[in-house]
């Protein structure tokens, strides 16, 4: 291997799918498998095979799919987690098990209740099975950044002789500091005796802030694969996000000398398309990929700008894909050109869900002076792609203001029978909300609602995104409309709709490596 190219692994689709409201259905997560594919992810770590059949076939799906990136597929130290893993990635032509065990004081004794002489077997008899299964074998150290230096040693130096290609060391918990995590790295490289005959990987958590600076100061003590989620999805405070690593290294190369196969000109449509499917807005300020990342409001940035465009910025925002609005087709455009734009644009959709996606651009440009690309994507976030749609948003009437209780009128579609009500609430939005409670009742508690604009002026879209909770179970569910209102009905009902059709998810508890 190249010894300066660093092996970007993915794990949006696994860790960022934890993170509350995340969790997407399958065809959500074969579009995000293919775009990952395209932009050059080395690996993609698909899912986590034997928490469900859900999760089980989606990896299954994607290594039927996917042809140039690995597949991996995530797997405690037990021999149905490592079977039933080898089994899913099983069509893939380039497949990787993913076995893990946690390996610090704290975990061994309460977590695992193990003796760490027992663990250290584990570690052999797990990555003896799985490298008989398959030829790419990746070892992971449970919380590897608090585990005591002359033990992790011992299972680095066990998991590698067992024949693991890859040995990732995790700051599970977000815990370490750059200076830190870097002695760690290189005190591996040195101790380790047949370390050579492995890539040290790297995969941190942000509960600190810390998460990419941590990464960036491990590759350059000699790690080689940066673990990494689009966005920085993932549990708690999320995980490194791919786009801050990938252009970490690529704008400072003069300190940070290495490459990666990432093309970055699809950054920007990735992190869109992963916003929008699992509904968590990206915040205007962050890095890379937010609104305002590009933008110059200070009187004297924006001289400096004018004058030479490097003044104020490092990267170019065409180099993450990254281009000025442009309009899309008016009302009196055809099938055929609107389906090229959606080419264009990236999206990849079956005849009825382009025929949906056509009848509703439609209605916007009738509504709507200008539609931007902007506008096409947030109209396609609620569309409840590979979704079942029990409940479909027919028609929504409210009435609002000082002077009276408002109320909404609201007539929805269920299981195929349309049915109307009007109910009443503290505002608008409830009063919406209370009538779909009313016309198809459910426990789910509402614990998120959001609203941002998509474009500027004051006949931009609403994009609104919902999240729901029902027995511990989160789903996030998006609308987008003209009407802030209509938009926030719709965003309710696609998450019900995929609140009920969501796996039965009961996900063993270590699955934080």
């Amino acid at each position: 291997m190249d010894q300066d190219r660093i092996v970007i692994f993915d794990t949006t689709l696994r860790d960022g799918e934890q993170s509350p409201g995340a969790s997407m259905n399958l065809e959500e997560k074969l579009g995000v498998a293919s775009l990952l594919e395209e932009m050059g992810v080395d690996v993609i770590e698909a899912g986590f095979p034997i928490a469900s059949n859900g999760d089980f076939e989606a990896v299954s799906k994607i290594a039927g799919i996917v042809t140039r990136s690995t597949i991996c597929g995530l797997a405690r130290a037990t021999r149905n987690d490592i079977e039933r893993c080898a089994e899913a990635i099983r069509p893939a032509p380039l497949k990787r098990i993913h076995t893990f065990i946690s390996t610090s004081p704290l975990h061994m004794k309460y977590k695992l209740q193990m003796a760490p002489e027992r663990v250290l077997e584990a570690v052999t008899e797990s990555v003896t099975l799985a490298r008989n299964l398959v030829d790419d074998v990746e070892w992971s150290a449970e919380d590897g950044s608090r585990t005591e230096h002359d033990f992790l040693c011992r299972c680095v130096e066990a998991a590698i002789a067992a024949g693991a290609r890859t040995i990732n060391i995790p700051d599970t918990v977000g815990y370490t500091v750059p200076d830190e995590y870097a002695a760690l790295i290189a005190m591996l490289i040195e101790r380790v005796p047949n370390i050579d005959k492995a890539i040290l990987s790297v995969h941190c958590h942000n509960d600190l802030g810390l998460a990419v600076a941590n990464s960036l100061a491990a590759v350059k003590a000699g790690a080689r694969q940066v673990e990494c989620t689009i966005n920085g999805l993932g549990e708690r405070a999320g995980n490194a996000a791919l786009e801050e690593i990938v252009m970490g290294l690529k704008t400072r190369a003069d300190r940070l000398p290495y490459t990666t196969g990432i093309k970055t000109e699809l950054i920007t449509r990735a992190s869109r398309l992963v916003s929008t499917i699992t509904g968590i807005f990206v915040q205007p300020n962050k890095a890379i990929v937010g609104k305002n990342a590009f933008a110059h409001e200070s009187g004297i940035h924006q001289d400096g700008m004018l004058k030479n465009a490097q003044t104020y910025e490092i990267m170019t925002p065409e180099s993450v894909g990254l281009n000025q609005s442009t309009l899309v087709l008016g009302k009196h455009s055809g099938r055929a050109a609107f389906k090229d734009k959606l080419k264009t644009l990236g999206y990849s959709l079956g005849d009825n869900a382009i025929e949906d996606a056509f009848r509703r651009f439609k209605d916007l440009a009738d509504r709507k002076k200008d539609v931007f690309d902007e506008d096409v994507q947030a109209l396609l976030g609620d569309a409840g792609v590979g979704t079942v749609q029990r409940i479909r948003f027919l028609s929504l009437e409210v009435l609002c203001g000082s002077k009276q209780p408002p109320y909404a009128d609201l007539e929805l579609e269920i299981d195929g029978v349309a049915r109307r009500v009007r109910s009443t609430g503290d505002g608008p939005v409830d009063a919406t909300f209370h009538a779909i409670q009313e016309l198809f009742p459910h426990p789910a508690r509402l614990q998120l609602y959001q609203v941002q604009a998509v474009t500027q002026g004051t006949d931009a879209q609403a994009e609104v995104a919902v999240r729901l909770e029902e027995d511990g179970k989160t789903v996030s569910g998006q609308g987008a409309d003209t009407d802030t209102l209509v938009a926030s009905a719709r965003a309710y009902v696609n998450a019900l709709n995929k609140l009920l059709v969501k796996r039965q998810k009961t996900a063993p508890e270590a699955l934080r490596a």
